[in-house]
C-alpha cells in the first residue's frame, strides 16, 4: 500500500507541475492574443489553443484534488449516519467513482485512438490534437489510481491523508 501510495504521490506532482506549465502557456497566449488585437495582429487559432491546454489542466489538476480533497462533497444525511456507516458509504462511494472514473479513461483513450488513426487535425490550425486527448485520459486513470487508494484505505479503516 505505502509503495502504491508513493507511486500516487509522484503522479500527481508530474501531474499539477505539467498542469501549472499549461496554465502558463493558456495565460501567456491569451494576454498575447489579446494586446495583439489592440494593433489589429491577433494569434490564428487562439481559441483552439486555450481550449486544448484548458483540457489538459483540468485533467492534471483531477487526481491532486482528490487526493487533498478538494472536491465539493455535499454530506447533508451523511453526516448524521453512525461512524460505521460512514466509513461504509465512504468505501461504496470510493469503490463506484473509482469504477466510473476507469471506465471514462477506457473511452477518452480509445476516442484518441480513433483520432489518432483517422489522423483527424483541429480546424483553423491543422495540427493532430490526439496528444491532447490521451493526457485527458492519462489525468482521468491518476484521478482513477488516487481514488483506488481512497478506496482501499476506507477499507482498512485509515484516515483520510
Amino acid at each position: 500500500m505505502h509503495f502504491l501510495e508513493k507511486i500516487n504521490d509522484v503522479c500527481n506532482w508530474m501531474m499539477t507541475v505539467l498542469g501549472g506549465i499549461a496554465v502558463l502557456m493558456l495565460m501567456a497566449l491569451a494576454t498575447g492574443n489579446v494586446c495583439l488585437r489592440i494593433f489589429g495582429a491577433p494569434y490564428s487559432g487562439t481559441y483552439e489553443v486555450v481550449s486544448f491546454l484548458g483540457a489538459v489542466t483540468i485533467a492534471f489538476a483531477l487526481g491532486y484534488t482528490q487526493k487533498k480533497k478538494g472536491h465539493i462533497v455535499v454530506d447533508i444525511l451523511s453526516d448524521r449516519y453512525p461512524e460505521g456507516v460512514k466509513k461504509i458509504v465512504d468505501a461504496v462511494s470510493y469503490f463506484l467513482c473509482m469504477v466510473f472514473f476507469a471506465f471514462i479513461s477506457l473511452e477518452i483513450l480509445q476516442w484518441g485512438m480513433k483520432i489518432a488513426e483517422s489522423g483527424e487535425v483541429s480546424e483553423t490550425l491543422k495540427v493532430i490534437y490526439y496528444p491532447f486527448i490521451f493526457s485527458v485520459a492519462v489525468g482521468f486513470s491518476i484521478l482513477t489510481l488516487t481514488l483506488l487508494i481512497d478506496f482501499l484505505q476506507a477499507l482498512m479503516g485509515k484516515e483520510d491523508r
